[in-house]
Formats: C-alpha cells, structure tokens, sequence
C-alpha cells in the first residue's frame, strides 16, 4: 500500500500510470464519485492485487471464496467497491488478496445510531468485530429506556460482527446526566433493577455483551462507580457477556475536571473485561480550529493508559469526523459542525481549497471562503492521519480501535485498516 498526496494539476490516469495500477480500481477503491475532480493535498490509497479472479457465470461471491480458501467477509473487505454486498456479476474482477504484509491483528469495534445509512453501515460491517448500538438510556427510578436496534443486531450478525449493547446517562435532551449517575451509584437495589433488565435485553435481543458510558461523574462517586462496574461485570461474565467501559482521555491518574475524576483507570480497568480510551474531541465543535485527534495528545493518554490498564484491555478511539469552523472563532458564540472525510474533500474542491497537512498534530486542515465571503478553517481525517493513529495499536499493544462514529462513509479508513491489519472475528 502507498498513499499519494495529490499535486497542482495531477490527474487519476496520471497518478494509476506512475503506479502502474488501473485508474478504474483506484478510484473504486477510493471511492471516487467524481474521478476528474482531484483536490490538491488531498490522499489516494493506492493498493496492489496479488491475485485476482474474473467472476463465471452462475459464480456466487460465496463459491469465490471456497474455492480461493478465503472467507466472504475478506473477499468483501478486498473489494471495497462492493459496498458490503455480495451480490457479483460475470465479468467482474474479484481481488483475493494484495501484495501487503500485514502488520498484526487487531480488534474494531464502531458506534452507530439506529437511524444510520444502511449502505453506509454495510461498507464498513465487513471491517468489525463489533458493532455497538447508542444508545439505551435508563430514567430517574432505574427504568431501561429502550432502542429500536433490532435491525442492526440482525444486519451485524449477517457480517460476522458481534453486537454490543450501549448503556449511558444520556438525556433525551442530549446531555450526560451527573445526577442520574449520582442516583444509580448510590441506590444499590437501583443498581440490580437496571441490571436485571440489561440482562433481559442481551438475551431478548441476542447481544454479545454491554458498552457502559457514564460521563462526568461526580468526584465523589470514584469508588461507588468502580464498585457498580464490577457487579455489572460479574453478573454479565457470568452468563458469557462481555463489558466494556468507556473513559475519558485522561494523562495522569489525578487529573481534575468532572469528565476525569471519577473515571479512575486503574480501578476501571481491573474490573472490565475492556475499555474504551475516547482519544478525540480536542477540537471540537465549540473550540478553536484545530485537529480532533491530535498525535501527540493520543500518545500522551496511551502512555498514562497502559502503566494503569493492562495494554490489551484497552481500545484507542478513533474519530470518524472533522470539524468546519467559521471565521473568526469567538468562544462562547462560535459553533462548528461535524464533517466527514468526503464531505471535506467535496468542500475543499466546491471552493477551490489546498489541504495542507500538519505534521505536528498528523491532520490534514484547509481554509477558504464561502458564497459568502465568510472565511473557514476545517480539520478532518485522511489517509495519512489514519494510518499515523492505527499504528500506535501494536506500538503499545493494544486490542484495537473504536470508531466514533459510522455515520459517515470513509472509503480510505477501511482500505488504509485492511492493508495493514488483520481484523479479529466477533461471532464464532
């Protein structure tokens, strides 16, 4: 695998020739929709078959990979540009592999909301181990607020993909509940109501297990959380469910602010069978410009993270947004909102923009200006950062990433994932 960062004037036939790849492939492969309407700065994934068949009449994608001695799910990962769909038509060329070793194995789980694109979600389901639904809330007096998620449990598994419960103190409203956390944390028979119906739910809807996020918990409630996590992980292990929690990017184990304290690693992460690190949302959407999910701010939680969590407990966060910030940005008045990879790129070509990438943060940004004349700055995701981020998982050992979240498509993450990386299984 390479990535191409493109240059003034560079055209799609230009670049597959210096890289004697087919034009055609590198723009399915990097999901194209436009393929004369390259962005200068922006990056092209670039991959190199092994060995590829052309689809026979009456062939089934199904027969492919029995033949070949690989499964669908890899045929599909292979081949993005078949959007998750096994459906393959005679004349079609059908990637088995690429001239690529694989750097290790790793674990992926994504977060999804009931309402995303099922097309979107297909493309991505082949590169999971876990899906996990957000989200199921609970009410003042301990009673589950419940998720039409039945769908995706059963789309999830059709792929392989184990699903996962998501448990939080979100309000209708939007907000993470301090007081709904204080409630539940000190009312013990609460506590077993709750996970009473949690049980019910998994075994209702065939879940693998519980994603729990409890957000700025009181400082006082350090402990008692510790103590509610590891009955719920004793109740759940006990009927073959796995836990995983979710923790706020912190750097040292005191360090203060209501998203932190109560968020003790050590504590957490001892009775989890996994953790999330939500490594991103330094920029973010009422902050100054700036990348997401800077490099040096993510080493910076892993190497606090793993003196305090066995390493191959944890999953890094990963972002699967940017952010499009108008100029200049006043605190307390200015509001970003959230972009996707393609979306940044179609900004940047809608106004003629030049990606620059920061080699300090390993993100790639850009400015210009609107119909308007209203000047903006956009930090966002690409093949470059991607790749600088997945490489901290062997780095520091770790089980692998989560996505936050798969809402939007992202044709190069998967690419940039699948060549360097073998994705571990959910379901047996």
């Amino acid at each position: 695998m390479d990535i191409h960062v493109v240059r003034a004037g560079e055209t799609l036939y230009e670049i597959a020739g210096r890289y004697g790849v087919s034009p055609e492939r590198l723009a399915l492969d990097n999901g194209l929709e436009n393929p004369t309407r390259l962005v200068t700065g922006q990056t092209l994934v670039i991959l190199y078959p092994e060995r590829s068949v052309t689809v026979q009449p009456g062939e089934t994608l199904s027969a492919i990979a029995a033949r070949e001695g690989v499964t669908v799910n890899q045929l599909l990962r292979n081949n993005y540009g078949l959007g998750g769909d096994v459906t393959v038509y005679p004349g079609q060329t059908i990637v088995i592999d690429y001239r690529q070793e694989k750097q290790g194995a790793m674990s992926v789980n994504g977060y999804v909301y009931p309402f995303v694109d099922r097309e979107v979600l297909r493309q991505a389901l082949p590169y999971l181990t876990y899906l996990t639904m957000f989200t199921y809330g609970f009410t003042s007096e301990g009673v589950l607020i419940d998720l039409e998620d039945e769908d995706l449990i059963r789309l999830a598994r059709e792929y392989g993909v184990a699903p996962l419960m998501h448990l939080s103190t979100l309000t209708p409203e939007g907000n993470f509940s301090s007081e709904l956390a204080n409630r539940l944390l000190n009312d013990p028979a609460m506590q077993e109501r709750l996970i009473d119906q949690v049980l019910e739910v998994l075994r209702a809807k065939n879940y693998e297990g519980l994603d729990v996020d409890f957000e700025f918990i009181a400082p006082e409630n350090r402990q008692a959380y510790i103590d509610f996590i590891a009955s719920l992980t004793a109740r759940l292990n006990a009927e073959g469910y796995i836990v995983v929690t979710a923790l706020a990017p912190k750097t040292y184990a005191e360090q203060p602010g209501l998203l932190y304290e109560a968020h003790d690693y050590s504590g957490i992460g001892a009775v989890s069978n996994a953790v999330l690190l939500m490594t991103y949302e330094w920029g973010y959407s009422a902050g100054p410009p700036m990348a997401v999910s800077p490099i040096g701010s993510v080493r910076r939680v892993l190497d606090y993270g793993v003196t305090a969590i066995e390493p191959s407990k944890i999953y890094m966060g990963m972002p699967n947004y940017g952010y499009d910030w108008p100029l200049p940005f006043e605190r307390g008045v200015t509001r970003a909102p959230s972009i996707g990879n393609v979306e940044a790129v179609d900004i940047a070509a809608r106004y003629g923009a030049v990606i620059l990438y920061d080699e300090a943060s390993q993100a790639p940004h850009f400015n210009y200006f609107n119909e308007a004349w209203t000047e903006h700055e956009v930090w966002f995701e690409d093949a470059r950062s991607v790749r600088a981020k997945l490489a901290l998982v062997p780095e520091y050992g770790l089980a692998g990433v989560g996505y936050w979240n798969l809402m939007r498509p992202f044709p190069q993450n998967w690419q940039v994932l699948n060549a360097l990386y073998e994705i571990r299984r959910g379901l047996p």
